[in-house]
């Protein structure tokens, strides 16, 4: 139960993570799980492709496919909207965190 409750938490951090590396370079879900797993987000890629892909559906990320040793990789950034998303998201963050740790 406390695991459920947990993930759900989480899952605002990871959106916020994945725009923030979004918008410092193109990202990919390979490099993405890596990213998360330093920072204690144990995510398979069958929970992260469809967080990707929700993302670029609602207009946060694009994709671009690049050819990478022979095979298609998939390379997200950061959109307008997506950089807006993550300003909000920053200052309520920062909100948040100076309130818990008071």
């Amino acid at each position: 139960m406390e695991d459920k409750v947990l993930r759900k938490l989480f899952l605002g951090f990871i959106h916020i993570h994945i725009l923030h590396h979004a918008k410092e370079q193109p990202i990919f879900g390979v490099w993405m799980l890596d990213e998360l797993k330093e920072h204690g987000y144990n995510l398979s890629a069958g929970t992260l492709y469809p967080i990707l892909h929700t993302m670029e559906a609602d207009g946060l990320l694009m994709r671009e496919d690049k050819n990478v040793e022979g095979k298609i990789r998939k390379y997200y950034s950061i959109t307008e909207k997506g950089i807006s998303i993550l300003g909000e998201a920053r200052k309520k963050a920062y909100e948040l965190f100076k309130e818990i740790n008071e």
